[in-house]
């Protein structure tokens, strides 16, 4: 086994004795830290690797923590004033998920790289902190590699926001494949358009 193999295995393995201890100092260190801030290099260098990050110019990694928990309802003094099926306060659920949280907010703080992919890195009581690898899309490393163009494409602006990163994809219903995910592509909205359009000819 390669050295990626080792940490792999050793990541797979959270509650053992090493790894509680490590992730135990390392959330410690991250809580001292800016909520958004660069590190120099990965935390999980076989995790990035296997996101598409690469050791290269033009490739960044950035760390964010989430407050963790579900969403409470904004209103004032806890009144809806609607119908009863809305009265619902404290057990709110977000749609998308904190990961995705985490890289919206990089995204926004980052306006001129594009994010790749993101991976966690470890939580507490009270955040969950997630590394987002970023690419730098004006760079001439990325845009001289054809590996790598696709990403300099204005479709790819802000893919995060757009739910085209992976943990979008997922909370988009994107990861269910064949009949099972019939009514969730292209989107949710755009099948249920499709399926509640009557469509005639011009000339019937």
């Amino acid at each position: 086994m390669g050295a990626y193999k080792y940490l792999e295995e050793l990541w797979k393995k959270k509650q053992s004795e090493v790894m509680n201890f490590i992730l135990r100092i390392r959330t410690w260190e991250y809580r001292q830290l800016p909520a958004v801030h660069r590190v120099s290099r990965p935390s999980r260098p076989d995790k990035a690797r296997r996101l598409g990050y690469k050791a290269k110019q033009g490739f960044v990694v950035y760390r964010a923590r989430v407050r963790r928990g579900g969403r409470k309802r904004p209103v004032r003094k806890g009144i809806v004033y609607g119908k009863p099926d809305s009265v619902g306060i404290n057990q709110m659920k977000f749609a998308r998920s904190l990961k995705s949280v985490a890289e919206e907010r990089v995204g926004k703080k980052l306006g001129g790289l594009r994010v790749l992919n993101s991976y966690w890195v470890g939580q507490d009581g009270t955040y969950k902190y997630y590394e987002i690898i970023l690419m730098d899309p004006s760079h001439n490393a990325i845009r001289n590699n054809p590996k790598y163009q696709w990403i300099t494409k204005p479709v790819h602006k802000h893919r995060e926001l757009k739910g085209l990163t992976s943990a979008g994809k997922k909370s988009r219903g994107l990861r269910v494949k064949g009949i099972k995910g019939y009514k969730a592509r292209p989107s949710r909205r755009a099948n249920w358009k499709l399926r509640n359009t009557l469509k005639f000819r011009r000339y019937r």
